[in-house]
């Protein structure tokens, strides 16, 4: 049991999988609800502050790099035109925008590209945080109710 506990850890950890994935996964291994929301949501959470601190400085060293260069230069400019983008449309509701961001769970949304996309947008760290952790929670209790309902999201 211990071992499908750390499954749903590792895999509430992955890009774009996140808790979205594991929420789904530990009801498949009928684990206890309230434990595994607790676990995919630390999970989630972990490379959070990494991810907010490293990020862009490596996107930003990577961009003259002979191999990688390309596609590094690509990601920044992408995440700096999306974050103008989502600024411009948010103005002072950044915060709530970047909460709903994460926590409605669809492709291509949720805490890594939350958190890099408020990086690129100079975010402070504390509002980053809370608002992805606000997020993440949401994420977590829409999956949740949708597993619980018998929703086949792997469909």
């Amino acid at each position: 049991m211990l071992k499908d506990y750390l499954w749903i850890f590792f895999i509430s950890m992955v890009p774009l999988v996140e808790l979205r994935g594991a929420i789904p996964v530990s009801q498949v291994l009928h684990l206890e609800i309230i434990p595994s929301y607790i676990i995919c949501i630390i999970g989630n959470m972990l490379p959070v502050p990494i991810i907010y601190l490293f990020a862009r400085k490596v996107l930003v060293w990577g961009a003259d790099k002979p191999v990688i260069g390309k596609f590094f230069h690509w990601c920044l400019e992408k995440g700096e035109k999306g974050g103008k983008k989502l600024q411009a449309k948010a103005g002072r509701g950044l915060f709530a925008a970047l909460l709903l961001f994460v926590g409605i769970p669809i492709p291509g949304t949720g805490a890594w590209t939350g958190t890099l996309a408020a990086s690129i947008l100079d975010m402070d760290f504390k509002s980053t945080v809370a608002a992805v952790m606000l997020g993440v929670l949401l994420a977590g209790v829409i999956m949740l109710a949708l597993s619980l309902l018998g929703v086949n999201i792997f469909l």
